[in-house]
């Protein structure tokens, strides 16, 4: 029954807190190791640590200053322009002309996905998320039951993460997961994504088989992370409905899937690969046909610099290292070792860089007239696939884990490889990595605006 006084709680004194320092100094390094390179996390603990430190008045001073500094970074003009960027991709044009004013989407109730490797998987557990039914199809019954395994465990996993779980996806009913090794059972979907192994003659032989089964309206889409996709589109009676959409590993989880468009895709074609990434809470972005059309392509040069690197001096962990205190959630060798080496093999062998189709007497470090690293040409002869093999650049505790250590063994090869090429290694600080890898990727953007491939730098960015 008494009056209750006034409680505003800015004029109570901060309560002292038990090992308030040691709590701050534990949640300091979790924040920069999360939020590497990058200024707001680390400046919110600035403010929060004002807190406990300063009376009211002063810690929201505090908190000014600091939101002050933020305001003026260059970083938040970066994520302001990125922002606006992943909005505008939206609004899509091609160089021939179409664009999204002019196009309308098909409808998708049913979509196929054929190859249950890596890829395959995340983007069949993608399409199930999305409540669209799905048919996914292998070769023969024994890679079909490795590859339902393997996307059952994956769709337990994002049903837990799931407020309403398995109840939400719902993926033991048949009407919404299906799979076969039977081609016929592609009949009536509305869309196919096609996501074997990088491998021209395979991809064309596949396309021919949709044109006879799929119906007429069906789009045919192609996760190629770097083929020609006129060529896939050549073995089908229907090359208007072929597109490529490049999701990037691993597809369930990365929201960006490039949007490939040949010289006979149609507007409407394009249109309905963009719904599908909206769809499937990705970014959609529309890039013309080339050689690894924009992700890889401005990924090889930055790789290879990354190898580069690694001759003169560097290891793979300092590379990685660099890159990732700059920002990049994951450095090129722990990258590529996440992807599989094998995969990079394959696209080498596929060009006449490596392999048995190399004439005799090329030099081992030229090609094309062009500086060039066998290092993980010699690494996948070895059988170092990276993760799945549970040694590549780095170790791992066994095939398939994740937890990535320094290799002894990698680290004495490097050496014995410079001393066969006459290499002197040097020291190599981490300016010198952060210029050579990115200043490579840029000057490749600029390549790709100069040439069409986009339509914008936001595209590329």
């Amino acid at each position: 029954g008494q009056p209750l006084g006034p409680r505003r709680l800015s004029l109570k004194p901060v309560p002292e807190l038990p090992n308030m320092e040691a709590f701050l100094s534990e949640a300091l390094v979790k924040v920069k190791k999360q939020a590497r390179g990058c200024l707001a996390p680390e400046l919110c603990f600035q403010a929060v640590r004002a807190s406990t430190e300063q009376p009211f008045a002063a810690g929201v001073r505090r908190e000014r200053e600091l939101f002050g500094v933020l305001l003026a970074s260059g970083q938040a003009q970066a994520l302001q322009y990125l922002f606006f960027a992943e909005r505008a991709v939206h609004r899509w044009a091609t160089a021939t002309g179409a664009s999204w004013q002019h196009a309308a989407p098909q409808p998708i109730r049913s979509a196929a996905v054929i190859g249950l490797g890596t890829m395959g998987r995340g983007i069949v557990t993608s399409l199930v998320k999305a409540k669209i039914p799905v048919v996914a199809l292998e070769q023969d019954q024994e890679y079909l039951n490795t590859g339902r395994k393997a996307v059952m465990a994956l769709l337990e996993r994002e049903a837990m993460k799931m407020e309403q779980g398995a109840q939400g996806l719902d993926f033991h009913d048949p009407s919404r997961l299906q799979f076969s090794v039977d081609f016929a059972a592609l009949g009536d979907v509305d869309l196919v994504i096609e996501a074997v192994f990088e491998d021209m003659q395979l991809k064309k032989e596949i396309f021919r088989k949709l044109s006879q089964v799929c119906k007429p309206e069906a789009l045919l889409c192609t996760n190629t992370s770097a083929l020609n996709v006129d060529e896939i589109a050549s073995a089908t009676s229907r090359p208007q409905q072929v597109v490529g959409t490049h999701f990037f590993s691993p597809a369930h989880v990365m929201r960006l899937v490039e949007i490939i468009y040949g010289r006979h895709t149609s507007p409407g074609a394009i249109a309905t690969a963009m719904q599908l990434a909206k769809v499937l809470h990705k970014v959609g972005v529309v890039v013309g046909n080339c050689f690894g059309f924009v992700g890889n392509r401005m990924m090889f040069p930055y790789v290879q610099q990354a190898l580069f690197l690694l001759e003169e001096g560097s290891r793979p962990e300092a590379v990685d290292q660099a890159l990732e205190d700059f920002g990049f959630k994951i450095g090129p060798f722990r990258m590529s070792d996440l992807a599989g080496l094998d995969v990079g093999w394959r696209s080498r062998k596929g060009q006449g860089l490596t392999g048995p189709s190399l004439p005799a007497g090329t030099p081992l470090r030229q090609r094309h007239g062009q500086r060039y690293s066998p290092l993980p040409d010699l690494l996948c002869e070895r059988g170092r696939f990276g993760q799945k093999a549970g040694r590549g650049w780095y170790l791992y505790e066994r095939a398939g884990g994740r937890t990535a250590s320094p290799d002894p063994w990698l680290h004495s090869f490097l050496s014995q490889y410079r001393d066969t090429h006459g290499l002197q290694p040097r020291s190599i600080q981490q300016e010198e990595i952060l210029e050579r890898c990115l200043f490579a990727l840029i000057n490749e953007g600029f390549a790709v605006l100069a040439e069409g491939i986009a339509a914008g730098p936001e595209h590329l960015d």
